[in-house]
């Protein structure tokens, strides 16, 4: 049987060249192909000597890295299953995320492994590692005794590659299940939709928790051979000083608005650059323009979710149509768009309604919840995506909303209802909303209206203090 394993189709993409650099560092740190190669080899070899059973869950957080990087293409080459979560979380959060994936391995931040490690032996796990940005922690001291060569596990099409969890409208957040062929079929498609060529060099200033950063940005750097310049902690000054050294950039709108701000950003700072690209949230059209007068180049927006990777995109070649600044471009290759009534008919063009759709790369379902899975999916196979949008008569794809409640805040998604139910919990509380206001960084932050009871004392401030010691910080309304 071919193996499918979609770390075996990235290290097929390395240069013949191992020791070019893959990988430069903010801080000038180079790591080279075979860098890559060996410590991945070393990690992947570290967790099959645990023994973990078939389709073990692999949960990471950790402080951006390039060994953290490594860590993720590793548990791929081992053959399991990788479940990042967001720096930000809280012990809440991680509480729930690893008593419902159960996962084998936990590996965290030094800093939090006081915290962390009893949650993860609590939920089953056999091995609680740290790992650290300064290359340090006990994963890498384990690793370092490993052999550096490792033939990489079997995997079918629709193994599972990646659990990500996404925020639940009911409070409960969901995981959703990738495969491999979900995610190499879209990295493939995009590196052909998107121009990648011989030479090109991608300056990623994105997490590596979320679909943008560690899919879309990392799988297409790595299946077209191409150097990274590793942003650890975005700087927009530091982002401007090194693009006249690459040729492709990947932000949410929120980093587009920084960088704006910057005035070294020129159309001269950009000569060498090849594409722009936006997602993870609306992208204004005032910022759409502004960055095409400022830079001379024009944004390709594009359109994607945790459940799907990459669904739609402006195109890159001219031939193919422009970039039109408001939508999010024509289905990839491969990929089935439609938009449908509440009825469930199919919508004509520049219709409003729900947006559905089908493709190789659209997931499995969601973990541990059949249910919820069915529900999502219709009985002709097509998933349910939430948004609201509609396609012009040229195929072009709108979003002009959500269905469900959500705020989208700098690129990350908050659903009302689970602050809500830490709001409500609190004493003397008798109902509570949260709900979104435009912002001119983050275009949306939440803010919260609180009903207390007849006699309750509660002041705005308390509401946020106890919401800031249970959640991740980007959820947390700046109001109350």
């Amino acid at each position: 049987m071919s193996n499918h394993n979609l770390f075996a189709a990235l290290r097929a993409a390395f240069p013949d060249q191992l020791d070019e650099i893959a990988i430069e560092t903010d801080s000038g740190l180079c790591y080279s192909w075979r860098d890559l190669d060996r410590a991945t080899a070393m990690m992947a070899n570290l967790l099959e000597g645990l023994e973990l059973e078939p389709g073990a869950r692999i949960a990471v957080q950790v402080e951006k890295s390039v060994e953290a990087v490594m860590l993720y293409l590793a548990t791929l080459r081992a053959g399991y299953v990788f479940l990042p979560l967001n720096t930000a979380y809280q012990s809440a959060e991680i509480e729930y995320f690893v008593a419902n994936a159960e996962p084998a391995v936990v590996v965290c931040s030094s800093k939090n492994f006081g915290w962390v490690s009893p949650i993860a032996f609590k939920a089953g796990a056999k091995a609680v590692f740290t790992l650290d940005d300064d290359r340090t922690g006990s994963l890498l001291e384990r690793a370092a005794h490993c052999p550096d060569e490792h033939r990489a596990a079997v995997k079918a099409p629709d193994d599972l590659a990646a659990i990500l969890y996404t925020s639940g409208t009911t409070g409960r957040s969901k995981g959703a299940m990738l495969s491999h062929d979900n995610l190499l079929s879209n990295a493939v498609v995009l590196k052909t939709y998107w121009g990648w060529k011989k030479g090109d060099v991608l300056i990623h200033a994105l997490p590596i928790f979320h679909v943008h950063g560690l899919f879309v940005a990392l799988h297409g750097a790595l299946i077209n051979g191409s150097k990274m310049i590793w942003v650890g902690k975005f700087d927009p000054k530091l982002v401007v000083s090194k693009l006249p050294e690459a040729t492709v950039f990947m932000g949410v709108p929120t980093l587009y608005v920084r960088l704006l701000a910057e005035s070294t950003l020129t159309r001269q700072a950009c000569r060498n650059m090849r594409l722009f690209i936006s997602g993870s949230a609306p992208l204004l059209i005032e910022t759409f323009r502004a960055w095409q007068d400022r830079t001379g180049h024009t944004i390709l927006e594009r359109y994607g979710m945790s459940e799907t990777a990459m669904l739609t995109s402006n195109p890159y070649a001219a031939k193919d149509g422009d970039r039109r600044g408001g939508t999010v471009g024509f289905p990839l290759p491969g990929v089935s768009v439609r938009v449908r009534g509440e009825g469930g008919q199919d919508l004509p063009a520049d219709e409003i309604g729900g947006i559905e759709v089908r493709g190789p790369n659209v997931f499995k379902g969601y973990w541990r919840m059949p249910e919820k899975t069915r529900e999502e999916f219709t009985a002709d196979g097509w998933f349910r995506t939430g948004d609201v949008g509609l396609i012009d008569k040229k195929g072009y794809v709108t979003i002009v909303g959500r269905s469900k409640d959500l705020i989208i805040s700098g690129g990350y998604n908050v659903y009302p209802a689970e602050i809500e139910g830490y709001i409500n919990e609190m004493p003397g509380v008798a109902e509570s909303a949260v709900v979104g206001v435009p912002h001119p960084d983050f275009g949306e932050v939440g803010v919260a209206v609180v009903t207390l009871k007849p006699g309750a004392r509660l002041l705005g401030d308390e509401v946020i203090a106890v919401l800031k010691a249970r959640l991740a910080n980007f959820k947390i309304p700046k109001r109350c």
